[in-house]
């Protein structure tokens, strides 16, 4: 039983679609937990996990202008802490959530774990009793801090570009160079997002590990003076980046416009690359100054920090797709994708199997005899490049069944006129009508001559079309070839009141077949004699050129019409469409001298102008 193309493809299509829609089911229903909860937990061990969160997404913030593709970090930090972690803007429209399946979550806990505000200083306050926890560890010389994130601006990273870390990362290399040149062990940490390079040195009392700069959760600031009385720690490794130069300018310019505007005193102060806006009596901390200080600051990193957002965090939950609501939700979304993809592998599939079928129809026709059968064509895809390529093929066809027919009347015509000829001086000859003498009989021969040459020239195309022409190359100077050929053709040359030249000034030695070259030479000075009148020039030239040398036939004669140069080396193709022995030869010569180009690796071309002669060029090959 025959199944069309069409049907296949549906059906094809529907399973793809359905194990799709099964997949994603079982992928949602094992890669959730088992149940949502809205509250962080009271353990310090969640309150860390729940930080580092924070942390995480603060320093998106702080290294995004916007909220856009934050997803894959949220559903990462998901699945590596097992919580539940979404962010909303303030209005409460989703950013992300984790909990998210097939366009479905559950609602989220009534209040945010915190609200993630990169402008502000990135100082934003975890709710309840996590308000600004701050946990120390001291193991020796090594300190740890696990606290809300410091003012993004102070990071020696934040900003940097790919640049800046890589003349960072030099200058890190190089200062613990210094230190192991003066036996203090140290290595470099490259670090990534907002963490610069960093230098780890042991400590030369307890011989731990001591970093100047740590990551994200833990922060060292390097003051000036640090890295002016350390000589391996260049103070330029620390520095602010250049955007945080730019923010910093801004901020002070806002800030400093607001102080005048309320007439709040104030002073600027200078450290490490930024300055600071401070009270002149850093006791008195005035509400009017605390709020021009913090507005500046908002204002001046809100082109390149996310916008503020609230982070919900809890127990992950499960959407369970095979029970009660679920399992109707998934059954409505399976049977959505399964007539979307239906829908769309009917139409594809009408699109494709249209021209396959007219492209059969098409076939069919010419298995029949009709060569002129085509197809429509539209589109550029794989089945547009089919149709072009069977309309070609068609094309093709229907041309060389042309050029066959009209061969087998030109080689019909071509064999009758000789032959008739032949009979006719035969049959007077014989009636007695004609005497058969010595001018008769060489009047035969030049006419037998006529069809020896004739059937020479169709056993060359034949063996050339075979692949059978027999090219015996060995090392020739084609000048020498030039002179020959010249030679050869000289006397017919004068008879026809035409100058035969050779130009060829010096040895041209290639490998190549004598005899053919003189061949196809022949051919075209040949041609070049019968088409220039009477006091005439035709010159054979020999030039190098490249890897090859051109074989050249020059004439002043007639010229050639534009319309005729694209087919002159077709088989018994003239230019001049008479069959008269003054003008008209058997239509073969340009086309075998083609042949023999090509057997030798080379080309044959043409350039000619009407009434201004003709050049033929044959290049062939030095090697």
């Amino acid at each position: 039983m025959r199944r069309s193309v069409l049907v296949r493809f549906l059906g094809l299509s529907l399973a793809v679609a359905l194990g799709a829609v099964i997949a994603t089911a079982l992928i949602a229903t094992y890669s959730t937990s088992e149940q949502l909860q809205g509250e962080i937990d009271a353990n310090t061990g969640q309150l860390q996990v729940d930080g580092e969160i924070y942390s995480k997404l603060s320093a998106y913030a702080a290294d995004h202008p916007t909220w856009s593709g934050v997803d894959k970090l949220v559903h990462r930090l998901a699945d590596e802490t097992g919580r539940r972690i979404a962010l909303t803007e303030p209005d409460g429209t989703v950013i992300a959530d984790s909990a998210r399946v097939l366009g479905a979550s559950p609602d989220l806990p009534s209040v945010p774990a915190a609200t993630v505000d990169a402008r502000n200083q990135g100082g934003a306050v975890f709710t309840g009793a996590v308000s600004r926890t701050t946990l120390m560890e001291k193991s020796g010389a090594m300190v740890t801090s696990v606290a809300s994130p410091a003012p993004y601006l102070l990071y020696p990273g934040w900003g940097m570009s790919d640049e800046e870390r890589r003349d960072r990362e030099q200058l890190a290399e190089k200062a613990a160079a210094c230190y192991n040149a003066s036996g203090r062990k140290a290595t470099v940490a490259r670090g990534d997002g907002n963490v610069a390079p960093q230098v780890v040195v042991e400590s030369e009392k307890s011989g731990k590990p001591v970093s100047t700069v740590k990551s994200e959760n833990t922060l060292q600031v390097l003051k000036p003076g640090q890295a002016a009385s350390d000589p391996c720690l260049p103070a330029a490794l620390y520095a602010p980046s250049a955007k945080a130069k730019i923010v910093n300018d801004d901020e002070i310019r806002r800030a400093v416009e607001c102080l005048d505007k309320t007439g709040e005193p104030y002073q600027l102060v200078a450290d490490n690359g930024l300055r600071t806006v401070l009270p002149k009596d850093k006791a008195l901390m005035t509400k009017a100054f605390a709020d021009c200080t913090k507005e500046a600051r908002s204002q001046a990193l809100t082109p390149y920090v996310a916008p503020s957002a609230k982070l919900y965090l809890g127990a992950k939950s499960t959407f369970n797709v095979f029970s009660g609501e679920g399992l109707l939700r998934t059954a409505a979304t399976a049977l959505g994708v399964l007539l979307i993809a239906a829908l769309v592998m009917l139409f594809a599939g009408r699109r494709l199997v249209r021209p396959i079928v007219a492209l059969t129809g098409a076939a069919q026709r010419m298995r029949n005899g009709d060569h002129a059968a085509r197809v429509p064509v539209s589109g550029r895809d794989e089945v547009a490049r089919l149709g072009h390529a069977f309309n070609a093929m068609a094309e093709s066809i229907q041309r060389h069944d042309h050029q066959r027919k009209a061969m087998v009347s030109d080689v019909a015509h071509e064999l009758r006129t000789p032959l008739a000829n032949i009979k006719g001086y035969l049959v007077a000859s014989e009636d007695g009508v004609v005497p058969l003498d010595r001018e008769l009989v060489m009047s035969l021969l030049e006419e037998t001559g006529l069809l020896e040459h004739l059937v020479a020239d169709l056993q060359d195309l034949a063996l050339a079309d075979a692949g059978m022409l027999r090219i015996h190359s060995s090392p020739r100077d084609l000048s020498e070839l030039a002179q020959q050929v010249v030679s050869a053709h000289r006397p017919a040359a004068e008879t026809a009141g035409v100058t035969l030249t050779a130009d060829a000034p010096g040895p041209a030695l290639a490998s190549v077949d004598g005899a053919r070259i003189r061949q196809a030479l022949g051919n075209l000075v040949s041609n070049a004699i019968r088409f220039t009148p009477s006091g005439g020039q035709v010159v054979v030239g020999v030039r190098r050129t490249g890897d090859g040398y051109n074989l050249t036939v020059t004439d002043n004669g007639t010229g050639i019409d534009a319309e005729h140069l694209p087919h002159l080396f077709d088989r018994f193709y003239r230019a001049e469409q008479s069959r008269s022995r003054t003008t008209g030869g058997s239509g073969l010569g340009l086309a075998i001298t083609k042949h023999l180009a090509e057997a030798h690796g080379g080309h044959i071309t043409v350039t000619s102008r009407l009434g201004s002669g003709s050049t033929f060029t044959i290049w062939i090959p030095a090697g």
